[in-house]
């Protein structure tokens, strides 16, 4: 994302303090952050506040002297590759939705061709309110992108819809508007993530060590590439990504039940999921009490739902994932050829930068063509757009 500049837009509200978090977030992807601000704005945060955290000049006045000779409201809408306001209030939403521009903000709204996201934030009732609810499909309408507010308690002590989104998810959906590459547009992608359980009694169950994050990530990657994206997930600690149709499993068999309604529908299925390969042969209702005497459990095999998907396949290109202690690529190989895959990814589980819950992988990816393609140790989401720059372009 370097050499793309956002111009954050920040008008009156009291969820003006997590713009900053916003203006911090976005300069971690080497975004070059422009920063206007509403007079009503300064009443919350000062302007140096977001002049410290952009390393930028804070633009309030419309009517100040400039820095330089330039028509500063013209010269934003240019440079702005995506024009981000946080938090969106209801003023600011009625003014640009009637054609209002009486301030640097929307004046500057006005002038640019860039995309503008409004994540909203106001009381409940006022989001409510018929009128601004036709603002926004009016502005729908012409192209401007909505982030919907979260729902909770709101400043002023009401229950409700209002809440600006999280900062986190506020950032997430800027980046995957600023990402060009869409060549997975139109394609139905599923990615299925995280550990599965085996329960043992009500209490107690086998599973796994995965985090779920290398899966997320590719869901993120397909996403923001333009595909139409089904997360099947297992439990995890992770936030579900916005835009993306996530469902939730547990075990082996309600994944296999997920993957199977929806595999006849796919373009492409990646299947890092670490799912439980066996399970106890019996359940039993009750708890299992403690005793003196140790408890021995008789392990069956479970579903192999890589090797199901692999023997029913038509058109689909599947990706699976290889988690190795030993003999990485051997194993690696004669799981893409047992279960008639197109691509394995295979990886090191014992490396301790690399492994299970770190945000950073170091793989391997084989093709059914025999080719192989080393990759150094790389974000996770790096890593995803590896695979698919891969498949695009073979």
């Amino acid at each position: 994302m370097e050499n793309k500049c956002i111009v954050l837009g920040v008008s009156g509200g009291i969820a003006v303090y997590k713009a900053l978090d916003v203006v911090s977030r976005l300069k971690k992807h080497n975004i070059d952050v422009r920063v206007i601000m509403t007079k009503s704005a300064t009443e919350f945060v000062t302007p140096l506040s977001f002049q410290s955290l952009s390393q930028n000049q804070v633009i309030v006045d419309m009517f100040a002297e400039p820095k330089a000779f330039e028509i500063q409201h013209i010269s934003l809408a240019k440079r702005a590759d995506l024009m981000l306001i946080v938090p969106a209030t209801a003023n600011i939403i009625g003014k640009v939705a009637n054609g209002i521009a009486d301030d640097m903000l929307s004046t500057t709204i006005m002038a640019t061709k860039a995309p503008v996201v409004f994540a909203t934030a106001m009381n409940t009732n006022m989001y409510e309110n018929r009128i601004v609810q036709d603002n926004m499909c009016k502005l729908r309408k012409y192209g401007y992108k909505f982030i919907e507010p979260a729902s909770g308690r709101l400043a002023c002590g009401d229950l409700g819809k209002g809440k600006l989104q999280d900062t986190e998810i506020i950032v997430e959906y800027a980046l995957s508007v600023l990402n060009e590459n869409k060549d997975l547009q139109g394609k139905n992608v599923i990615v299925t993530a995280g550990p599965t359980i085996a329960p043992i009694d009500p209490v107690r169950f086998i599973t796994n060590r995965s985090t779920g994050k290398m899966g997320y990530e590719i869901a993120k990657e397909a996403r923001d590439r333009g595909a139409n994206v089904t997360l099947i997930s297992g439990p995890t600690n992770l936030k579900a990504p916005f835009g993306i149709e996530v469902i939730n499993v547990s075990t082996n068999e309600e994944m296999y039940n997920a993957l199977l309604n929806r595999f006849e529908e796919a373009d492409i299925v990646v299947k890092s999921a670490a799912v439980a390969d066996y399970k106890p042969s019996e359940y039993s209702e009750k708890k299992i009490k403690k005793s003196s005497q140790g408890l021995e459990l008789n392990l069956i095999r479970d579903r192999d739902i890589l090797k199901t998907i692999g023997e029913q396949k038509k058109n689909q290109i599947i990706i699976g994932f290889a988690a190795e202690s030993h003999d990485l690529i051997e194993n690696a190989q004669s799981k893409l050829e047992r279960k008639n895959l197109d691509y394995i990814v295979a990886n090191n589980i014992l490396s301790k930068d690399t492994g299970f819950g770190t945000d950073n992988n170091k793989v391997t990816i084989i093709g059914k063509e025999g080719f192989k393609l080393s990759l150094e140790k790389m974000s996770k989401r790096e890593v995803a757009k590896n695979i698919f720059d891969l498949i695009k372009g073979r």
